[in-house]
């Protein structure tokens, strides 16, 4: 079980940070632990970190993608279109005043960024980010179903028929990629089973648009 709280220190010091960090974690722990998160919460970030720490040894810069998915999803409104961007703002603006150095902060600005999903990224840090974001499209049938349940409690507020266009429309464009993960190591583990994944509840949103 990741600690998390150990492993944000570690990370912490690797960056540069010049000052201490407990009001920070504090703040990032309580944003994961908003009551209108289901999936974006504190498994979700755990479940992250635990993927890097079995691909860490294909990062250059390790410490850059962690604190990336510490931030991914550090602000998290499902009403609004530019959580990443403000997220990075966020990423930017704590690590400057930490004293990290500026080109750090913003590679670690534009790795959270790329999480948008909006392309899959060519740099292998970025590319290694978004795999360890999607994880989750290949996990088992029942954590994968489980995650479904949770994304559907985070948009409760949206029609079921309107949801599962939306859904459907989503999740068909990752499962229309040549390949859903960027690098060899996620390809080889989650692949196969993020195609079921998506096949399967595209099927469902699909026949139950049908009826």
């Amino acid at each position: 079980m990741v600690d998390l709280q150990k492993s944000w220190q570690i990370m912490w010091l690797s960056l540069g940070a010049k000052t201490e960090s407990d009001r920070l974690l504090s703040m990032l722990l309580d944003a994961y632990s908003e009551p209108h998160r289901h999936y974006h919460t504190l498994q979700h970030l755990t479940e992250c970190i635990d993927w890097l720490n079995q691909s860490r040894h294909l990062a250059a810069s390790p410490a850059e993608i962690e604190a990336a998915l510490w931030f991914h999803d550090a602000i998290y409104d499902c009403e609004r279109h530019d959580n990443e961007e403000r997220s990075a703002e966020w990423a930017l603006s704590a690590l400057l005043s930490a004293g990290v150095s500026a080109p750090t902060a913003s590679r670690v600005a534009d790795l959270v960024i790329s999480t948008k999903h909006a392309e899959q990224p060519a740099a292998p840090d970025a590319q290694l980010l978004v795999d360890i974001d999607l994880a989750i499209l290949g996990a088992s049938p029942s954590r994968f179903e489980e995650y479904e349940q949770q994304i559907r409690a985070e948009y409760s507020f949206v029609p079921d028929a309107t949801f599962k266009v939306k859904r459907l429309e989503i999740l068909s464009a990752l499962a229309a990629r040549p390949c859903i993960y960027g690098s060899p190591f996620f390809q080889a583990r989650l692949e196969s089973q993020a195609r079921e994944n998506l096949q399967k509840v595209c099927r469902v949103c699909l026949e139950s648009q049908n009826t």
